[in-house]
């Protein structure tokens, strides 16, 4: 597929830098291509954006997808305006030096280098180490400390510089596929539902879920104030078809498998097994993931909201997760979005998954 065309609301979203807390650019996307699309649209407290297709269908189903992506928080800033940081989400401290970054000002974006000392002046012992959070600063050319403050805050937020681009065809890198596909799916899901003729059974609510990669606390909130029957949360999940990956531990899932459906204690086996109905009623490619508890997704919360809520999980296959530069195939991500306009035209009034 040499001249693969990446959607515009999708490539509007990875190009959006919005780590937990700090989502504004993302919302901003989510509004822009879903709030015409939708019945009723709104926001709320913690920053998730809710968009509402056919409100007086039943069930209800909610589809999340978080929106935020891993970052540095600025925390102190020494004397010759250098900056420290700690980190938004769970990083590799392995490959945070030397990264470009850019952080999110009042004034704008400010362009920055994560840096450490080098390789030439460390002793053999030093060269075993991973560094710590503290022994990492970003150089952002400033001369003092006063310099530096001109221009940034404590309490800003930074990203890395690296933007999609396609590798080979469908195949893309990115440094936060993870999981601005998840809120492209279940927004581009609601978009294509509703220019269906078809009458919709269901009432579907698309969330783009905030702080995701803080402890789900986005689709914590919102699952209370959606009230689904049904949901279905959309990922991200690891792609194992690379080299220095055990099978024997973490299963067998490629790039370019399609979605990969969960199995296990946070998935309600009637909306597992309809989503491998939909999958194979469309002839797409699936894969299958075992999971024994609750997974690292918004999965984990809306199962547990309220009363309990009968929850699917999709996710995309990715190699390289939490890196600056993850990897995807493209074609996954729309076969996703097909999957579940299927199994949303697919529910039936009174249908709760209740088992």
């Amino acid at each position: 597929m040499p001249n693969y065309q990446v959607p515009a609301f999708l490539a509007e979203l990875l190009h959006a830098r919005s780590p937990s807390g700090y989502e504004s650019e993302a919302q901003a996307v989510f509004d822009r291509h879903v709030k015409p699309a939708a019945d009723t649209y709104t926001g709320d407290a913690l920053g998730n954006r809710i968009a509402t297709l056919n409100p007086k269908g039943d069930p209800t189903l909610m589809l999340a997808g978080h929106m935020d992506e891993l970052g540095l928080i600025i925390t102190y800033i020494n004397k010759d305006g250098f900056i420290y940081f700690n980190t938004i989400g769970g990083h590799d401290r392995t490959v945070i030096s030397g990264r470009r970054v850019l952080i999110q000002t009042a004034q704008g974006p400010v362009k920055g280098v994560t840096g450490k000392r080098a390789i030439h002046l460390m002793d053999d012992g030093d060269r075993k180490k991973v560094p710590e959070i503290h022994d990492i600063w970003i150089d952002i050319g400033a001369r003092s400390k006063a310099g530096a403050l001109e221009r940034v805050s404590i309490g800003d937020a930074a990203t890395y510089d690296h933007e999609l681009e396609l590798i080979n065809g469908s195949i893309g890198t990115a440094r936060a596929f993870d999981n601005k596909v998840g809120a492209y799916i279940v927004g581009e899901t609601l978009i294509r539902l509703a220019r269906e003729k078809k009458k919709l059974a269901a009432k579907v609510v698309s969330v783009a879920t905030a702080q995701e990669e803080i402890g789900v606390r986005g689709a914590t909130t919102s699952a209370y104030l959606a009230d689904p029957h049904i949901a279905v949360a959309v990922d991200v999940g690891h792609a194992t078809d690379h080299p220095d990956c055990d099978n024997r531990k973490y299963g067998e899932t490629k790039l370019g498998g399609g979605p990969i459906i969960c199995r296990g204690a946070n998935i309600n086996p009637k909306i597992y097994d309809r989503l491998l109905g939909a999958a194979k009623k469309l002839k797409i490619p699936y894969q299958l993931e075992a999971d024994p508890r609750p997974t690292g997704t918004d999965a984990r919360a809306i199962q547990v909201a309220r009363g309990g809520i009968a929850t699917g999980l999709i996710s995309v296959p990715l190699r390289y997760m939490h890196t600056p530069s993850e990897v995807v195939d493209l074609e996954d991500v729309e076969r996703c979005v097909k999957l579940l306009v299927e199994f949303a035209k697919g529910l039936e009034k009174g249908d709760y998954a209740h088992w």
